[in-house]
């Protein structure tokens, strides 16, 4: 089976980065785990090893055939289910909770570069959320999203609203094929199990987009532009904010504050 760039296929062939995959998802037996594109199944094998039930969804109609005598017996006895469709396309709410009846389950996955966003979006904003994330990204992506340079983004204010990132394991490009031409990284993210109330998760993301709109600006000049009715002198004020701080420097729970007095 070869690659097809237009699905963005990377096959991973380094077996210590599906080992620290694998680690970081703590996968229990019996537990249910849902895989992304599972390719020519190098960490589905490893998956289905723990006795952990797999969900797994590919895209790619040609893999279909070689996953199904790959995985005959794991197909055969239930443990495995593979699913041709496209994972954007998909209603969460309805495939997990009324199709499958699944309400606990863990994301774990090597996914295309292209979809990265789309995918951490899709699944942090869904009601029906995985219990832990670990996905297997561009390495900048993961480091963005864990504010390595002690920066936040609009990225990684958006995942640490719902969880907790953590970059477990670098991936050289040499442990793919075909090669990329970046680095990638295992990126884990532990959901909090706390829910947001929905007007303040609507204001924390209109805050936080406002607060990064122009970057040479301090963050007060771009909140002022977007929220003209509200008096951000006093309620800097009041939370005790630099008025010339910029949105790179503030975390989380300040934003939730932020959006909290609004």
């Amino acid at each position: 089976m070869k690659p097809k760039k237009s699905f963005g296929q990377n096959f991973l062939t380094s077996g210590k980065a599906v080992f620290e995959i694998i680690k970081a998802g703590n996968i229990q037996k019996e537990e249910v785990i849902l895989e992304i594109g599972p390719g020519k199944g190098a960490l589905t094998e490893k998956i289905l090893e723990t006795g952990a039930k797999l969900i797994a969804i590919e895209k790619d109609k040609d893999l279909i055939p070689f996953l199904e005598e790959k995985f005959q017996k794991e197909l055969k006895n239930k443990q495995l289910i593979l699913l041709r469709e496209d994972i954007l396309n998909i209603d969460l709410n309805k495939f997990l909770k009324k199709e499958l009846k699944v309400q606990n389950y863990k994301l774990i996955a090597n996914i295309p570069y292209y979809i990265t966003g789309a995918i951490i979006e899709k699944f942090l904003s869904s009601s029906q959320k995985p219990s832990k994330i670990v996905l297997l990204v561009q390495k900048e992506v993961a480091e963005r999203i864990v504010a390595r340079d002690k920066k936040e983004s609009i990225l990684s204010l958006a995942v640490k609203l719902y969880g907790n990132p953590r970059l477990i394991y670098k991936v050289s490009a040499g442990s793919f094929f075909p090669k990329p031409k970046v680095d990638s990284a295992v990126l884990e993210i532990d959901i909090k199990n706390k829910e947001i109330n929905k007007k303040i998760e609507e204001k924390y993301f209109k805050i936080v987009k406002s607060a990064f709109a122009h970057k040479r600006k301090v963050m007060l000049s771009n909140l002022k532009n977007e929220f003209q009715n509200t008096d951000w002198k006093k309620l800097f004020e009041k939370l005790k904010l630099d008025k010339k701080v910029r949105a790179e420097n503030l975390n989380t729970e300040t934003f939730l504050k932020i959006a909290e007095n609004i």
